[in-house]
């Protein structure tokens, strides 16, 4: 992947996910991360939705993960 495929860090507030994303981190894999905040992750347990505490950007999980 080079730096022109990379999505910019924390541009939009609203990302869906599905279960073979987890875990997950934001700023993403795929966000380049320069521009962006400390790398967190973000804990799904029992939950369909988490917003990052940095940029309060939300990640919505479009598939409950089995066995969680």
């Amino acid at each position: 992947m080079n730096d022109n495929d990379l999505v910019k860090a924390c541009a939009e507030q609203r990302y869906e996910v599905h279960p073979s994303d987890l875990p997950l981190s934001c700023p993403t894999a795929d966000m380049s991360q320069w521009d962006g905040h400390p790398k967190v992750y973000l804990d799904f347990a029992d939950k369909a939705e988490v917003m990052c505490p940095y940029c309060s950007a939300v990640y919505v999980l479009l598939e409950t993960p089995q066995n969680v």
